[in-house]
């Protein structure tokens, strides 16, 4: 498999939950945002939730109107679960790519992918509406074999595979045996829309949870193709050292 360069959306959720720690404008979200862009990320990611503990819904507005102005190349991807605000936000701003996840508002962050056996009828529905309105949808989906076609099937563009079991094994024989099983669920998905006439263009991989330098190189061995990944709190922390334009080219240099 032919390996070829994985575009960067960086998630900044983490800088929004320092800045809400305060009644201060600072850090300054669309500021921050404006660096990660300059250093050459592909897009923005951000993942608002009911409680607006870290990105607010005006947030979501201002940085949209941001990108479209200053930065007219980019992807601006939201990710959260389909409630009908959540719909209503996503449409209101024009995003480039939603992805839909399965967690609750009481989550700290995502950790498990769609059951499309109990979610399928939904997601079908609410990916329509989406790609009526051109956004490309993508679902969180767990490193299963049968995800992508069940994916396919409800309506998603593009799949993002949840990493957290292959990024927070401690153990290398772990860590491998979850990077094998990565390599297989994707392995499927190359075949899904090939040998189809909806006019759909095949199924993409993207990636995302806990990804950092050190294990970005592995995920690259399972996925050579991989189209996307959204990086936010290994980049933050990375950050915090570097700097943001340091630290994303650093991921820009792996990923490359």
């Amino acid at each position: 498999m032919l390996k070829t360069p994985t575009k960067l959306s960086v998630n900044v959720n983490a800088v929004a939950y320092l800045r809400n720690r305060r009644e201060v404008p600072w850090p300054n979200l669309l500021d921050i945002s404006r660096a990660i862009l300059d250093a050459g990320a592909f897009g923005i990611t951000v993942h608002p939730r009911p409680d607006q503990r870290h990105i607010r819904f005006t947030d979501v507005s201002d940085l949209a109107e941001m990108i479209d102005r200053e930065f007219p190349e980019a992807e601006f991807n939201i990710e959260g679960y389909p409630t009908e605000h959540f719909i209503e936000l996503v449409l209101s701003v024009k995003a480039h790519q939603v992805t839909l996840v399965p967690d609750s508002p009481e989550q700290s962050t995502s950790d498990h992918g769609w059951d499309f056996d109990q979610h399928g009828d939904m997601l079908t529905q609410v990916s329509d509406r989406f790609r009526k309105e051109g956004l490309r949808v993508s679902y969180f989906v767990d490193t299963d074999v049968d995800a992508p076609v069940k994916a396919w099937e409800t309506g998603a563009d593009r799949i993002e595979f949840y990493t957290g079991p292959f990024a927070n094994d401690g153990d290398l024989k772990g860590c491998l045996k979850e990077r094998d099983r990565l390599a297989a669920a994707a392995d499927v998905a190359r075949q899904v829309g090939h040998n189809q006439t909806s006019g759909r263009t095949p199924l993409m991989m993207n990636a995302g949870h806990d990804l950092t330098l050190d294990n970005l190189p592995r995920l690259r061995e399972a996925i050579p193709d991989l189209a996307e990944v959204s990086i936010g709190h290994g980049l933050t922390a990375d950050a915090l050292m570097l700097g943001f334009p340091k630290a994303v080219k650093r991921y820009l240099d792996v990923l490359s």
